[in-house]
């Protein structure tokens, strides 16, 4: 346990993942609230909506219908962050003018994908069963896999792509160049901003490592080296299973728990037990652990405060095209950043002294986790239509 003390006093705690702070002031839980309220989630959605541009059978933006598709579905973004094709830009001023220094650009060319979880639009990855959310790690795994450089190391392990070839119905899977890195993530609930309660993610490709999994790899490859070839993230899952106070659910291959710097009220991270650089190092049945996880992580979110619980879903691991050595040191993790704080309608905010200074958080990791952990068994919304 930490020491008591820290439970009311002010303090701060170091992120080794990204080698960061963060200000924690359990004191503060005590204090009225009087700010802003979001509405909570609704749960009275169709199964099938005519409208929903990702339900099967649905026209989308770009005019391409929908297959009557029965588990996931994947497509080109109509609306992509990234383009595959552009107009090549190269920086004119490299006379180290002050122009040089402070006005840098780089050209970031990438494709982005659509990924529904299932064909039903009234449902989310909570209520999917783990035999389900395996269907959508296997379509992750197949992009990610289809995405790989042919001069991976994880080419080596990584099974055949069962996706099918590009199409220009479809206008997706293959890509037309080496991308560095994807980012496969899921934002769920309006609070989050997303536009369609379809569940479903995306996936972004792009040419450059973005900047949060580049910190997080610097710090791989530096425990690494400092610690004789440790791993960061196996030694810290071992260091919170024998400690437990911060634990919510654990299998044989990964464990889930609120971290000791997390920042968001309810934050989790989902580690891999043992080293595991990508998707494709997971054999079968440690797919099926990570669905099962996955299951019990949005479930217990959703029984927290019985609401459609709002969060930022994403996975990190090795890029796509790197060395041996950043391949070696890349470790398999999911962030979940959830904003709910005290019920499904007071959230938090990342404003003033946390934009200015450094993120700060009231209630503890401990208190999260073991609120989380009470929050198990039958999805609050089965139990209320079992009751009508």
């Amino acid at each position: 346990m930490p020491e008591p003390i820290l439970n009311d006093i002010s303090h701060r705690r170091y992120n080794l993942l990204r080698g960061s702070w963060i200000l924690v002031s359990p004191h503060r839980t005590k204090r009225p609230w009087q700010g802003q309220e979001e509405a909570a989630t609704g749960t009275t959605l169709p199964v099938h909506d005519p409208s929903c541009y990702l339900c099967p059978g649905n026209k989308r933006a770009a005019g391409d219908v929908n297959p009557q598709y029965e588990s996931t579905l994947v497509f080109v973004n109509d609306y992509s962050a990234v383009k595959e094709v552009q107009t090549d830009y190269k920086a004119t001023d490299r006379d180290g003018s002050l122009s040089s220094l402070f006005l840098q650009a780089e050209s970031v060319t990438g494709k982005c994908y659509v990924v529904t979880f299932a064909p039903f639009h009234n449902l989310t990855l909570a209520d999917l069963a783990p035999s389900e959310i395996v269907l959508v790690i296997n379509t992750w795994t197949d992009l990610y896999t289809a995405h790989l450089s042919p001069a991976s190391p994880l080419v080596k392990t990584a099974t055949p792509t069962t996706l099918p070839p590009s199409t220009g119905h479809d206008r997706t899977i293959r890509p037309n160049a080496q991308y560095r890195y994807m980012q496969i993530f899921e934002n769920k609930g309006a609070a989050m901003g997303c536009s369609n309660p379809h569940p479903h993610g995306q996936i972004w490709t792009t040419t450059s490592l973005p900047e949060e999994p580049a910190i997080e790899l610097e710090q791989f490859k530096k425990y690494h080296r400092e610690q004789g070839g440790c791993h960061m993230l196996e030694d810290y899952a071992k260091l919170e299973i024998e400690k437990e106070e911060r634990v919510v659910y654990a299998n044989v291959a990964f464990v889930a728990l609120c971290p000791w710097w997390a920042t968001w009220p309810f934050e989790i991270l989902i580690v891999a037990r043992q080293h595991r650089r990508a998707l494709t190092d997971f054999s079968l049945e440690e797919k099926e652990e990570l669905a099962e996880i996955i299951a019990e992580i949005t479930r217990r979110y959703d029984n927290l405060f019985e609401t459609q619980f709002p969060y930022s879903m994403g996975l990190h691991q090795a890029p796509l095209e790197g060395s041996d050595l950043e391949i070696e040191c890349s470790y398999f993790h999911i962030h979940f950043y959830p904003p709910l704080l005290r019920s499904a309608t007071v959230r938090k905010f990342l404003v003033g002294y946390e934009m200015m200074a450094e993120p700060q958080r009231d209630i503890t990791p401990e208190q999260a986790a073991e609120r989380l952990r009470g929050c198990g068994g039958v999805l609050y919304r089965k139990k209320m239509e079992e009751q009508h």
